[in-house]
């Protein structure tokens, strides 16, 4: 199961929202009627909800703002924008590949905090002309103004993958002239970073001075739990960066097993699995009549057949039909299925040519194959 859904397109971009954000939207939304304005203003208790809600879904859409600019900037430069996705810590812009130089790559990580920057001084005009007249908007163009500065500086920090970790790894780049290191480097920093948050939230959690005096009990569990965010994904942004360098340029024809088990559509499925699936452990058969598609079978398949009419069911009656199944092209980039793969959550594709079945496409495959050739280091062609 999928853990985020689609919310819809700004710019044909997809927007999707994981599962996490309904936490931090309601966090936010408490905070806020339950603490910042009760602290500040006296109001009924329903206007104090209302306005925590209005004012945590324009914060939100100030994170979407932050990410397009990101992803406008992208595709300027060529770099296609997959989709934009919500999570608990803002979001994030998933790009098809990186940036073909560093000054391309500093210029849209800059466009996020630019952004955000941007929105704060649209607040900040915003609360200078709702003050006398309408306190609950000057108040909630106040926080948000405050907010957008906040995540515009969060952003800053020199740690991959934020914001200025992509400004640091596209200095280093530009130095080095080594992508890769580079990368390793402002992961090492991100990493880096987020220890220190998660100390100096142990540090005030504990009660212990002068941090828990500065940052508070509650502080300190925010602290601990950004910085476990962040030494996280500094790390598993690494692995997926590790993962396109050792993929680039490689296409889906170069990685097919072209050895795959392909059966007649009038075998019975009691014939498919003692010739065909068990002599060679496959976990999947493509059914192809006079070379051409006829279809896919997998364990799902076989699994939901009771065993008794395998002799007399024959694969055309539960096979997958071609209209059903995902396939790739042999020119295909292998990222480009990879991606596919993950979304539909399926583990193999069949590679075809003009209806011609060519081979099958594994996802294990794919990844066995970059985790060789990261920890060989082989850069030559593939």
């Amino acid at each position: 199961m999928s853990s985020s859904f689609r919310l819809g397109r700004i710019f044909s971009i997809p927007i999707s929202i994981h599962y996490t954000w309904f936490i931090i939207f309601a966090l936010v939304t408490l905070t806020l009627a339950r603490g910042f304005f009760p602290n500040f203003y006296v109001w009924p208790e329903w206007l104090y909800w209302i306005t925590g809600l209005v004012t945590s879904a324009l914060f939100f859409s100030s994170v979407v703002a932050h990410e397009l600019s990101h992803s406008l900037v992208s595709r300027y430069y060529g770099v296609p924008v997959r989709s934009i996705t919500l999570f608990i810590f803002g979001g994030v812009a998933h790009i098809g590949r990186e940036a073909a130089g560093p000054m391309r790559e500093m210029a849209m990580a800059l466009a996020g905090p630019l952004s955000s920057l941007a929105i704060a001084g649209l607040f900040h005009v915003v609360h200078r002309v709702a003050l006398p007249y309408s306190e609950p908007v000057a108040a909630l163009a106040w926080w948000l103004r405050y907010i957008n500065v906040a995540l515009a500086v969060f952003n800053l920090i020199p740690g991959f993958p934020l914001d200025g970790g992509r400004v640091f790894r596209a200095l280093l780049w530009r130095v080095t002239g080594d992508f890769l290191k580079a990368t390793g480097a402002a992961v090492a920093v991100g990493r880096g970073i987020g220890y220190l948050f998660i100390t100096l939230g142990l540090l005030s959690i504990l009660g212990i001075s002068p941090v828990a005096q500065l940052f508070g009990f509650i502080g300190g569990l925010w602290f601990a739990f950004i910085g476990w965010f962040l030494e996280n994904v500094a790390s598993s942004s690494y692995r997926q960066t590790q993962l396109k360098e050792a993929l680039h340029g490689v296409s889906a024809g170069e990685l097919m097993n072209r050895d795959c088990v392909i059966v007649p559509p009038e075998r019975t499925v009691e014939e498919l699995v003692r010739d065909y699936v068990l002599p060679r452990g496959s976990r999947c058969a493509v059914v192809a009549q006079g070379g051409r598609l006829a279809g896919m079978l997998t364990m799902a398949n076989l699994r939901g057949l009771p065993q008794g009419q395998w002799p007399t069911t024959l694969v055309e009656n539960v096979v997958i039909p071609p209209a059903q199944l995902r396939v790739a092209h042999p020119g295909e980039d292998v990222l480009d299925v990879l991606e596919r793969m993950e979304e539909e959550d399926i583990g193999q594709m069949v590679v075809v040519r003009s209806g011609e079945v060519l081979g099958v496409l594994f996802r294990e495959h794919i990844f066995r194959y970059a985790r060789t050739r990261t920890e060989l280091g082989y850069r030559g062609g593939s």
